[in-house]
């Protein structure tokens, strides 16, 4: 019996544990507390880092020039719906991510366990990371107001922390968000980068029976606006990588009978391509000031900088394949979808050196939805651990077959920077 076998009912355990305490990002302090516990359970002396607040990471030294970092993701996500959600914060484990982190301990344990270090031809970092997903932004501002936090994103303040300095190559998985026959994986798939815009409608209130003459509404600048943004989709340079989705956000406290002087209206804009993305922000204002001015309003716009574009590794991706075709307990690969629309931080860590995020199945419902779920346990627990850990070996010992990069960390907040304003 291998150690994943022999480890599958601890981790089973712990992955009902996680399930069963979802913890929204920065917050993950039930989820850092048992991953720690489960740490010290493989190896009493090992050496832990802390970082915000609840991030962990530990490093295993092999007294080599490079470092592969094994990242897993700690928090959870706001899905009240779930049967899992936490009934006072409505968190709720609706991503998968802690099977990330039951992967990441079923490693270090085989690394342990089996004295396995001297076989990899990289140190070894296990990051587990806090806040991938982009949510309760209101308490984030605040947070970022007290001077608490820098970035919404976990890894986008790990990577100001200075976390990943020694770290040369990540690999990073992911649950796919599909119902799959047979046990599968995928490979070279890119994820989008997102900004947020929000924009505030001011016209002028009065009674909408007795003198809608001297109101101007707020409510048909935004819906012009709407329909502008429609009209512009016709205009757009590769469409399949761009996605937009203005909606109205905020309560509507005007009575029924009164010309709304003030909505509020947010869009994400999902992109490849930076330079586009920011030409396309200017021409979201452009239609905002032209609406307004259109029906006798004003408006203020202001840009949430989101994350960056994973692009995954392709030189990692011809490794992972090798493994693959030598295993004989995984069935399918996908290895030709290219990219998704879907985003995450992962893309950050991309932006500064090769990095790679493989998916996995063995789920059943929408991923983000109320019904998602764990379907194939000794899959997910047991068989992709490792694969995982075959993987990382491969990896380690073909370095020289990856066309390597390292961006520093000025150049990385140079192009956040970069990300937030107009061209």
């Amino acid at each position: 019996m291998s150690s994943f076998q022999e480890y599958y009912p601890r981790m089973r355990e712990l992955a009902d544990y996680l399930l069963n305490n979802p913890e929204l990002g920065y917050k993950e302090y039930k989820t850092s507390e048992a991953i720690e516990e489960a740490i010290h359970e493989i190896t009493p002396m090992v050496k832990v880092e802390h970082f915000c607040n609840t991030g962990i990471k530990v490093v295993f030294n092999n007294h080599q020039t490079k470092t592969i970092g094994i990242i897993a993701e700690l928090d959870s996500l706001c899905q009240p719906g779930h049967r899992n959600a936490d009934s006072e914060t409505g968190a709720a484990q609706a991503c998968g991510h802690y099977t990330q982190v039951t992967i990441a301990l079923a490693i270090m344990n085989e690394l342990v366990k089996n004295k396995r270090i001297g076989d990899f031809g990289a140190n070894l970092a296990f990051i587990f990371t806090p806040a991938e997903e982009f949510v309760d932004l209101e308490w984030r501002k605040k947070q970022k107001a007290e001077g608490k936090i820098t970035y919404f994103g976990g890894k986008q303040e790990a990577i100001k922390l200075g976390v990943f300095d020694d770290v040369d190559y990540c690999v990073s998985v992911h649950a796919i968000g599909e119902n799959f026959e047979r046990r599968t994986i995928e490979i070279n798939c890119d994820l989008a980068g997102f900004n947020f815009q929000y924009f505030d409608f001011f016209g002028k209130a009065s009674h909408a029976a007795f003198a809608p003459e001297e109101g101007v509404n707020a409510q048909s600048i935004a819906t012009l606006f709407t329909t502008a943004l429609a009209f512009k989709r016709q205009q757009l340079k590769n469409p399949n990588q761009i996605r937009f989705n203005p909606v109205m956000i905020g309560d509507n406290t005007e009575s029924i009978n009164v010309i709304p002087d003030h909505v509020s209206m947010g869009t994400d804009i999902r992109y490849f391509d930076v330079e586009y993305a920011q030409q396309l922000m200017k021409q979201f204002n452009q239609a905002a000031e032209g609406c307004s001015l259109a029906l006798g309003g004003n408006f203020n716009s202001e840009t949430q900088v989101g994350y960056l574009p994973l692009r995954s590794n392709r030189d990692m991706n011809a490794l992972i394949k090798n493994v693959f075709l030598r295993n004989d307990k995984i069935s399918e690969l996908i290895e030709n979808r290219g990219y998704t629309m879907a985003a995450g931080d992962i893309g950050d860590v991309s932006y500064l050196m090769p990095t790679i995020q493989i998916g996995y199945g063995g789920w059943n419902g929408t991923i983000h939805g109320s019904d998602f779920k764990l379907v194939d346990p000794v899959f997910v627990l047991d068989i992709f651990p490792e694969f995982i850990f075959n993987s990382v070996l491969e990896i380690s010992n073909n370095l020289n077959k990856i066309r390597t990069y390292r961006r520093t960390n000025q150049e990385y907040l140079e192009q956040l920077n970069k990300m937030g304003a107009e061209k």
